[in-house]
């Protein structure tokens, strides 16, 4: 028994080896077979992964085989509707529309027409643009006063239609002595100024003043208006008299002379 135990247990060995055996030479059969196979193949049946780049990527680089196939060359080759030659044309339409709004902003001295007072029509105009610097209330009384009587040394600068600036003269004997000229109201648009309106409407009216024989021009400003006493000392007029609390607000005023003879 104990033979037979062993005899069958030998002649299991044997053919549980021989199966062994067996499937060894069928994988060695596989192996060989695809290492012949792997070597008749050539380098175009081997397909290699390529990463996907973005067209803008690929400019200057040579595209493989199979990616030029798939490719459309017109999206390849469009233009980019951004191009450096629009940029420049955009940028410069924007400067040159900036530019003519800037000129509309600030008007230049040509564009202001000096004009003489023509009729009743204009003292609307030139009544809204002096109130808005006085300190002192005119009423209407004052502003025909001055104007009707002497019109010819009323000068209104006007732009595209609109008052920006006015001067109110008159030209009287004082004294039995002398003709001399009064400058009662000069006022400027505030975003107009800067611009010498100011400075023109005053020589404007002292020259229809001397045309009138006038010896001299007086007029009274705050004392503490340091734009118009610079504009009127510029022009030659000198500080003649010092009046206190000469204004309704209690501010003091500077009579100041101008002698044309």
């Amino acid at each position: 028994m104990s033979r037979l135990a062993n005899g069958n247990g030998i002649s299991e060995l044997r053919l549980h080896c021989d199966h062994d055996e067996g499937s060894k030479l069928n994988q060695s059969d596989t192996v060989n077979s695809s290492c012949k196979s792997s070597q008749s193949m050539t380098v175009e049946d081997v397909h290699i992964p390529i990463p996907v780049k973005k067209l803008g990527d690929m400019n200057g680089m040579a595209l493989p085989t199979n990616c030029e196939k798939n490719i459309n060359p017109e999206i390849v080759n469009e233009p980019s509707t951004s191009s450096p030659t629009s940029q420049n044309t955009d940028r410069t339409e924007s400067e040159e529309i900036s530019s003519d709004t800037v000129e509309d902003l600030q008007p230049s001295e040509e564009k202001i027409e000096y004009v003489g007072y023509e009729s009743e029509l204009q003292m609307g105009a030139i009544m809204a643009l002096i109130t808005k610097d006085l300190s002192e209330p005119y009423s209407i009384y004052t502003y025909r006063y001055f104007i009707h009587n002497w019109p010819n040394l009323c000068f209104l600068a006007m732009y595209q239609e609109k008052c920006v600036g006015a001067i109110v003269c008159k030209l009287d004997v004082h004294k039995n002595m002398v003709h001399r000229g009064y400058i009662a109201m000069l006022a400027v648009e505030k975003e107009f100024r800067r611009h010498k309106i100011g400075t023109k409407l005053v020589k404007k009216a002292i020259k229809a003043m001397i045309e009138d024989n006038c010896d001299e021009v007086v007029l009274e400003t705050e004392i503490t208006n340091k734009a118009a006493l610079h504009l009127y000392e510029k022009l030659g007029f000198v500080r003649d008299k010092r009046l206190f609390r000469y204004y309704l607000n209690g501010v003091d005023a500077l009579r100041l002379k101008l002698w044309l003879r």
